[in-house]
Parts: structure tokens; sequence; C-alpha cells
């Protein structure tokens, strides 16, 4: 095969010539050569950086770093953020946790009390302690005014999204829980369990948070969970205090939430293997999914929802061990031609919320009735069957 004479090897053989010829043409070629290959050495060792050394070297260098929670942060959340703000403190960065909405389940109280977070509400943009923002478990700000305007500078999440930080993402929805995202960066990063004085140190308390929260998004490793959720327990064990552990798993529940799920049990409606039950009005929207996961226990049940209204919003909540119904799709498409509801989640558990006045017919919408919303929610889990 003969070899092709083009313009770009015309120059530069030209080049070489005229390096040969005058030895500053030749120190400039070379320059450029070693500046080359030192750019390709950075590039090969970026991508070789674990996740964790990149999370870290990206917080190197900021002064302070709001670490966001979604909205009414549940266990996964809240051991999230307590493992970035140890991570962003190592690094340098004073770190604030800070949500909106309300902590008001008794399990994420109890998580919240036992291990002594030291969380800040916030309700609009202006709240935020720092322009550079992390959010862990979610992956676009929301659930506060002016959330649409923040762009994080960092994301780590597990969920289904667009979101993207400027400077660290990493979304790994095949992940049962936003915790063994952490616990691997502390693995990544040579943690030492303890409290060490010398370098990074898996605090006890964070170890706890994080076995709990991977436990809590996979219903004790049984749900939606994957290898690297045992994988990251045995990792995060020698570390947890069980007594804080069991502290936190089993929290006095309140009267009202026990009423909700008796009722839940009493007059859910049953349709081959699926259950749906409208709780009405209840005092604590908490105990929905609650409900849910008591009805999944039914025999000869596969898929249940379950919803009711407060402060006119019908909030809804889903449970599928059916390996045919994606349940977050299901309930989005029940909502699909709402205005002004949202719903979606994973396959094994999704939930949504709409106002009661559009899901009656404000807007461009005709309404829908309690009953025809029911009948929605059993053809959508029996569709989603293909």
């Amino acid at each position: 095969m003969g070899f092709a004479v083009t313009p770009a090897s015309i120059t530069a053989a030209n080049a070489v010539d005229a390096a040969t010829n005058d030895p500053m043409m030749a120190a400039g070629v070379l320059l450029a050569v070693v500046l080359g290959a030192g750019a390709g050495l950075a590039g090969v060792q970026r991508l070789r950086r674990s996740p964790g050394e990149r999370f870290e070297r990206a917080i190197r260098g900021v002064d302070e770093v709001s670490i966001l929670l979604h909205p009414n942060p549940d266990p996964d959340a809240m051991a999230a953020g307590m493992a970035a703000a140890d991570l962003c403190e190592h690094a340098g960065a004073d770190a604030y946790l800070q949500y909106p909405g309300e902590i008001r389940h008794q399990e994420n109280r109890a998580f919240r009390t036992v291990l002594d977070l030291d969380l800040e509400q916030i309700e609009t943009a202006g709240d935020l302690a720092s322009d550079t923002v992390v959010l862990v478990d979610h992956n676009t700000a929301r659930g506060f005014q002016g959330a649409q305007g923040v762009e994080p500078y960092a994301v780590v999440d597990h969920h289904p999204g667009n979101g993207t930080g400027t400077d660290h993402t990493d979304i790994r929805t095949d992940y049962g829980a936003c915790a063994t995202i952490f616990a691997e960066y502390f693995e990544d990063l040579d943690a030492s369990h303890g409290n060490g004085d010398e370098g990074l140190a898996l605090d006890s308390k964070t170890a706890t948070g994080l076995v709990y929260g991977i436990l809590s998004d996979t219903n004790d490793l049984t749900k939606g969970c994957s290898a690297a959720e045992f994988d990251a327990s045995a990792y995060l064990y020698p570390a947890v205090n069980e007594d804080l552990l069991d502290r936190i798993a089993n929290p006095q529940v309140p009267d009202e939430v026990l009423k909700t799920k008796a009722k839940a049990i009493v007059e859910k409606d049953v349709d081959g293997p699926f259950a749906v039950c409208d709780l009405g009005a209840i005092p604590n929207v908490d105990a929905i999914p609650q409900a849910a996961d008591e009805l999944m226990h039914l025999e000869g049940v596969s898929a249940v929802v379950v919803f009711g209204e407060q402060d006119d919003t019908v909030h809804m909540s889903g449970r599928s061990r059916d390996d045919r119904i994606h349940m977050g799709e299901a309930l989005r498409a029940v909502v699909a031609d709402i205005p002004m509801a949202d719903a979606g989640g994973h396959a094994r558990m999704g939930g949504g919320q709409l106002s009661k006045e559009h899901m009656e017919g404000l807007g461009p919408s005709d309404g829908v009735s309690r009953d025809d919303f029911k009948r929605r929610l059993f053809d959508a889990m029996a569709g989603s069957r293909g």
C-alpha cells in the first residue's frame, strides 16, 4: 500500500525540516510534544480516578457548600447528606445540610433525632447557605421558591432524571440507594473506620446512617437493590453503632398512623392481584406509604396503590412485587391528563400528588371522580403487565 501524500503530511514534513535546520524551532517542537504528552497523561489520570476521588477533588478549593436534600427527606437522603458533609469538610469546605418541606414520618424524625443531625429548613433559594450547591438523592432542585434557578455544583443520585452538576455528576439508576454511592466514596478514599486523628475517618454515626439509608430504600435489602448494596453494607458494618441502629429502626408510632393503616386494611378494594384504597381525608400523609406497605402483606396481592387527601392535595403511594408492573410508570400514566399532577418512581415503588380541584375538573381537563380514579389505578396496573 502506498503512502498517501496529503496537505497535512506535507506540512508535518516541512515542520521537521525546519526544526532540523533551526535549533529554536526544534526546541519549540519538543516543547509542543512534551505539553501534548502531559495533557494526554492528565486526561488518563482523570479517567483513572475513582468517583470518590473525583468528588473530593471537585470540592477542594471551595469554601462553603450547601448540601441540599430533596423535599421531606427520608433516611437515604439524610444519610447521603451526612456523608457528603463529612467528605466536604475533609476536603476543606464548610458544609451545611439544608432541605425544603418537612420531616414528619416517625422513622425520619427518629433518624434525625437519634443521629443528632443539624438540618436547616429552607423556603426560598435565598435561604441557601452557599451558591455552591450539592444535590444528594435527587438531581434537580425542587420544592422551594426559586428552585428552578439553582444550578448545582455537584449531583450524586440514584434516581432517573436529567439533572447534572457543573463540576461533578454521579447518577447510578441501577443502585438501590444513594447511601451506597457515598459508602463507596469512603472506600475509594481509604477511609479508616472510627474517629482517626489523621486522614479521612468513617464516623460511627455516618456509617450507621448509611446502613439504615440502604435498608430503608431497599426494604431491608429485599427490593430494588443491587450487589452494590450488599457490598456497601459489609464495608460499613464494622463502624456501625448497633444501639443507634435499633433506635432508628424501631421508633414509636403515632396513634393516627396506626388508625390509617387499619382503615386501609379494612376498606381496600381488591381486583385480582391488585389492591387500591382511597383513605379520604387523613391527618398524616406519611401514613399513606406505610399503609401501602401493610397492604403488600395481603396474600395473593402483588401490587397496591393507596391514596388520601390533605389540604386539598391528593397524595398517592404504590408498591409492586410483580416483575411485569413498573409502578412509577403506572402512576405517571394515571395522572397524565390531569393538570398540575406529578407522579413517578421506580419499578417497585412509586408515588405522586395532584390538586383535588384539578382532579375534579379545574382547568382544561374534564375531571375524574374518585371512583373513576380508582378504576384508572386498577387499569394502569393491569395494563402495565402487557
